[in-house]
Order: C-alpha cells, then structure tokens, then sequence
C-alpha cells in the first residue's frame, strides 16, 4: 500500500521509542548474558579448583611415598655397606639377627672368596655372581636377580674377601604413619624394573575422570626402580552442591534482572503508549484535514448554494416564497450536517475513548457517499468504483461519522495504491455482506500490495512508508472501529492488492 500501509522497497525511519525498546532489549540481553557467562565461569573455576586440589594432593602423597621408599632402599644399601665394614665373624648368624631389625630383609647371604653362593638355585646364584661383579666394578650395592611376580629382589654387596646378599621383601609393611597411601585410596602404586611391574597399592581408577600421574626413579643407584603412582578423579567427586548453589544463584540473578528489565519496558511502553496517544489526536488533525475539507466542502458548499438561492428568490418583484423558504431548509440541513462533523472532531481530541455514540445507520448511502466524495479523485484515476451491498437495505449499529472517516481514509489509501499502477490494471471493489451477528465491510484494490514485512505493522502509529505521512490514518481507523464494538483488519489480496475488513455490530431488527 502507499498510504499507511508498508510498500516494499521503501524504507521507514525506525521511530525513537522503537530505539529506546531496542536499547532496553539490548540491556536485558546484555544482563543474561552477563549472567550465563558468570554462571559458566564460576562453575568451571569451582570444578578447576576441585581438580587441581585433588592434584596437588596426589603429588603432594606421591612424592611421599618416593621419598618413603627411596629412604628404605637407601637402607638397603648402609646395611650391607655396614656388613661388609663390620665383617662378622663366620659362625654369626646375621639372618637371624638382621630380619628381626628389617622385616622387609629375608635373607642375608655371606660368600667367601673362591667359595660359592650357598642355598640358591643355580638360576640365582649366576644372578648374585652377577651382581656381585657388578658391584665390586661400581664399589657400591648392586641387583642381582629381581623377581617382582613374587615382590623379591637380591641386593649384592661386593667386599675384596667376603661379599653379602640381601633377598628383600619388596612388599614389606612400613613404619607406621610412614607410607601416605592407605589401603582404601584410589591411588595405583606401583614399582617397577624392566617391564616387571609390582603393584604396591592396587586403588581403583575410574574409567573416566581426570587422569593423575606420577613417575620418578628412586633416589639410589644400587636399585634402579621407577615409582609410578597413577589417580583418577572421577566427575562424581567434583564438589556438585557447590556448583548447583551457584548455578541457581546466578539463574536467579539473571531472572530478577530479567523481571527488572521487563518491567521497566512494560513502564516505558506505558509512558510510550500514553504520550503517543496524545500526541497522535493532536497530530491526527494534520492527517484527517483533507477528509474533513472533503467532507465539509459538500455540505458549505450546498449551504452557500442554497442560500443564494434564497437570497435571489427573495429579491424578485414577485418573491417566491415557498421555494426560498425550500432552500433556506436545504441549506440548514448541510449545516447541521457540517456541524455535526465538527461535533464528531471535537469528540475525537477531548474524549476519544468515549468518543462512540452507536445508532443504526444505513450503510449503502453512507458507502455511496463517500464514495462521490472522492468522485474527482476517481475520474483523474481513470477508476470506476464497484459498490456490491447486500442487501441493499443493510443497516450496522456505528456512530456515523465515524464509520465515514474509516470509509474515507479506507478509501484514500486505495487511491494513493492504485496510483502507483498501470491504468488499465486499477480496479476497486467496495463490498458489504452480512456474517453471523456483524457485518463485513470490506475494501479491495489491485495495488502492489503488501510488503512481505509489512503487514503486522500497517495498524502501528507513525508506522507509514508514503513521503510526508504521518502513519496515523489507519491507527486511528482501527481505534475508531474498536471504540464501536468492531474490528479492522489488513491481508495481502490475490492475485495481487491490497483487503481491509470492518466488521461491524448488525443492527437489531425494529
């Protein structure tokens, strides 16, 4: 449409409160937003937090237990550096004394120069000669055979006349309070040497999880373990009620902040609504000036018409009395026509919401009349309005006036479409027909119609795409046809054009 309805390709200035509930939807948004993110990152530094507690104290545990088991392997190697310095008599048995100090030692072997190992397979003691040439090379304690499937291993000591082995328990028991691992912890440890694995603590590694772990060799050169620790921190242990407190927090920060904001939009809206509809009745004389120009011109001009007449009527030598006394009637018919216009005007700007006042009005005269008003209109269009009313005798509950405003600006809005289209192509049809309780009328040109955007907003004050309109025709129709218990509505027309229907109240049957 070119009046007050949308035409596509022509672009509408956005209004400034249209801007201002943008800005305050941005805000809003903005708020949320703000919101989730706060949510998100907090939850993720609790969870953050969590892991890296749980890290910090299975490295603080692991380095424990490698500093616990390198003092024991340590240990190992002062006990037989002290045999070999003390040199025992032979016939002293240190296996018997030496377990009972070291549980973890099980055996104490003592071999003599030229003599061999005594007690051992062959297996063993070819690993023990081994080790002890090993250690008379490197003149410290030396592996011999390691068997971590049984947690054993031989530790050699090589002196120039006499050399010791220790077959050590490498799942011996520490002191107490010693070892940082009790036996329920979740914690792996293990030893391990040359692919041979010894499972110190078996724990339990969740399959999924945040994965820990922990390798370092023990601080002696004669026992060349790596002590591995591994720990798996499962979802499950992330501090959940933390997290679900402030997840709700920050959801119910974001929806009192969200309420805020509405409310505030709804309180503007108001003030918006209230201010607009104020200064659109003060506006609205700009936009209704011509139809009531229109309207005024016929009536003015048939009261100056008649009592011209009149006047002429009256100055013959003969007076005609009873045809001046005819035109002096018509021409106070027009004026009461034209002051009930007038009447009809004030109404609108002291008191719109109370400006209907309802009575049965013929609606096949009211069409055609405002139909003529806009006869030069029509002509200069090259148009030739059809009036389809049935029947023909249909009459609406409206207040009259009021119904010719719609009518006209209805009207005008059809001319200002179908100028915007070949001649040949213009057609308008006006049509009234009854449906139900109400009566539609409905207003149909073949203009271009509708942009596809367009149409929700056609009934939005100031919303118009014509050059110098206000966007108030019809806003102001359909506050007319609400305040008279009726409707209007817009649609796009097919093939092409534009259909508005008024509904209105049928008139009770006298």
């Amino acid at each position: 449409m070119a009046a007050d309805a949308a035409v596509a390709g022509v672009a509408t200035p956005v209004p400034a409160p249209m801007k201002r509930r943008s800005v305050l939807r941005g805000w809003a948004g903005l708020l949320i937003a703000t919101a989730c993110v706060a949510a998100v990152g907090g939850a993720w530094w609790m969870a953050r937090e969590a892991i890296d507690a749980a890290r910090t104290a299975f490295e603080t545990d692991a380095r424990i237990a490698h500093r616990v088991l390198s003092q024991r392997a340590v240990q190992h190697d002062a006990i037989l550096d002290t045999l070999t310095l003390l040199q025992p008599a032979r016939g002293e048995s240190a296996e018997q004394r030496l377990p009972a100090v070291y549980p973890q030692v099980l055996r104490v072997l003592r071999r003599e120069r030229g003599s061999v190992w005594a007690g051992v397979d062959a297996n063993e003691a070819a690993a023990l000669d081994a080790g002890e040439s090993a250690s008379r090379t490197q003149a410290r304690a030396a592996l011999g055979a390691v068997d971590f499937a049984q947690g054993r291993y031989w530790l050699v000591r090589a002196d120039e006349t006499t050399s010791f082995a220790l077959l050590i328990d490498a799942r011996a028991p520490l002191e107490p309070g010693e070892w940082p691992l009790p036996a329920a912890t979740p914690v792996r440890a293990l030893l391990q040497h040359a692919g041979q694995p010894l499972v110190l603590n078996p724990g339990h590694l969740a399959e999924r999880g945040w994965r820990f772990d922990f390798t370092k060799r023990l601080a002696t050169e004669s026992q060349p373990f790596d002590v591995v620790l591994s720990a798996t921190l499962a979802p499950t242990a992330l501090p959940w009620p933390r997290l679900a407190f402030w997840l709700a927090a920050c959801s119910a920060l974001a929806l009192v902040a969200a309420q805020w904001q509405r409310q505030r939009q709804a309180a503007r809206r108001h003030s918006e609504r209230a201010r607009i509809d104020q200064v659109s009745r003060l506006n609205a004389m700009g936009e209704l000036a011509a139809g009531i120009a229109h309207e005024l011109n016929q009536p003015l001009t048939a009261v100056l018409a008649n009592t011209g007449a009149a006047a002429r009527l009256l100055g013959d030598d003969e007076p005609d009395l009873a045809s001046a006394r005819h035109a002096m009637s018509q021409a106070a018919a027009q004026a009461q026509r034209a002051g009930d216009v007038l009447a009809r005007l004030r109404r609108l700007i002291e008191r719109p919401d109370r400006g209907a006042q309802t009575q049965q009005v013929a609606l096949a005269p009211l069409l055609t009349r405002a139909i003529d008003l806009l006869d030069a209109e029509w002509r200069e269009l090259g148009v030739h309005p059809l009036l389809q009313c049935e029947p023909a005798a249909l009459t609406v509950q409206a207040d009259a006036v009021a119904l010719e405003q719609i009518v006209h600006n209805l009207l005008t809005n059809a001319q200002q479409a179908l100028a915007q289209v070949p001649a040949a192509e213009r057609r308008l049809t006006v049509a009234a027909r009854i449906e139900g309780a109400n009566v539609l009328l409905s207003v149909r040109d073949s203009g271009p119609g509708f942009a596809p955007d367009a149409l929700p907003h056609v009934f939005e004050p100031f919303f118009s795409t014509r050059e110098g309109g206000l966007g108030l025709g019809l806003s102001l129709s359909e506050s007319l046809a609400l305040a008279q218990g009726g409707a209007l509505r817009a649609e796009q027309a097919l093939p092409r054009g534009a259909l508005f229907t008024l509904a209105l109240p049928r008139a009770a049957s006298r």
